[in-house]
């Protein structure tokens, strides 16, 4: 029973290994100058397996843009419904910073869409992490219960300045930590409470 869990958690093993050179290799330089060789290598294994849990280079880098941007679960989690709503808007908000600042090469490519601006599937796949970080947001402050269209919407525009404040801090350098955290706090706080109403 053991050897057998041994075995079916090594594929998610290495395919998690794989990724994670993926996005390092993809967060250091462009799409184009990247190849599956190039991630196989640095990974330690054949390109072929690459290929088999990833598919193309393209498939692969979409995964990667997926996984920088897409809000997972189990930071959802660490949020109690029960805690003051400024308790929980600081904990999605410090752990959007620290995810960020961690991967701060690999993010920055990801919203930049890495030299693949403008190209369907790549904005797609944006376009859906941003979706799913705005119901994440709504959720955290205790609105993620079947949320109207206009919500959403609201929710999206707080995501997008949560990116461009990112980019400020992280790209250009012109913003601390401590003003990007007090920043998208009080903004979030301020859209619960006046604008989010709105769309009700």
């Amino acid at each position: 029973m053991e050897a057998t869990r041994r075995r079916r958690m090594e594929p998610d093993s290495r395919r998690g290994e794989i990724l994670t050179v993926a996005v390092r290799l993809f967060g250091q330089r462009p799409y184009s100058e990247v190849s599956t060789t190039d991630v196989a290598r640095a990974a330690g294994v054949a390109r072929g397996l690459v290929n088999h849990y990833f598919g193309t280079k393209k498939d692969l880098y979409l995964e990667v843009v997926r996984l920088m941007l897409t809000v997972p679960a189990v930071a959802l989690e660490q949020i109690r419904r029960d805690d003051p709503l400024e308790s929980r808007v600081d904990t999605i908000v410090s752990w959007f910073l620290d995810v960020v600042s961690r991967h701060s090469t690999s993010w920055l490519a990801a919203v930049n869409a890495g030299g693949m601006a403008g190209d369907a599937e790549v904005d797609s796949v944006i376009a859906e992490a941003i979706d799913v970080a705005a119901v994440g947001v709504l959720d955290a402050v205790g609105l993620g219960e079947s949320p109207s269209e206009a919500l959403r919407g609201m929710a999206r525009s707080y995501v997008g300045l949560a990116v461009f404040t990112g980019r400020e801090w992280l790209q250009r350098g012109v913003l601390s930590r401590e003003q990007v955290h007090v920043l998208l706090t009080t903004s979030l706080l301020a859209m619960v409470e006046q604008v989010f109403p709105q769309a009700r």
